[in-house]
């Protein structure tokens, strides 16, 4: 099951989670031109191939298994999937 970044990472916006993906899944990248746009990464889950290195290295615990996402932050499984979708949330 695909990882997904909760609402932890805002404020944060660590890039360690980026700096250990092996297969550039973690968006947006921290030398893209829309880095700033956004309030926190996102995990594309059609890229992610669950190697947990993510989750290990994220200093504001963000990053879940989907299924292991807390009620609390259940609301960022779907803000993840507009992401991808297109329709994600920015600060701008």
């Amino acid at each position: 099951m695909p990882y997904v970044i909760t609402e932890q990472c805002i404020g944060s916006k660590d890039t360690s989670c980026y700096d250990v993906c092996p297969v550039d899944a973690i968006q947006p990248s921290p030398d893209g031109d829309d880095f700033d746009r956004h309030e926190q990464l996102f995990i594309d889950p059609v890229l992610c191939i669950e190697c947990g290195a993510c989750p290990a290295v994220c200093p504001v615990e963000a990053i879940y298994e989907v299924a292991d996402v807390p009620e609390q932050s259940r609301a960022s499984i779907e803000t993840n999937r507009r992401h991808f979708a297109g329709g994600a949330t920015s600060t701008a």
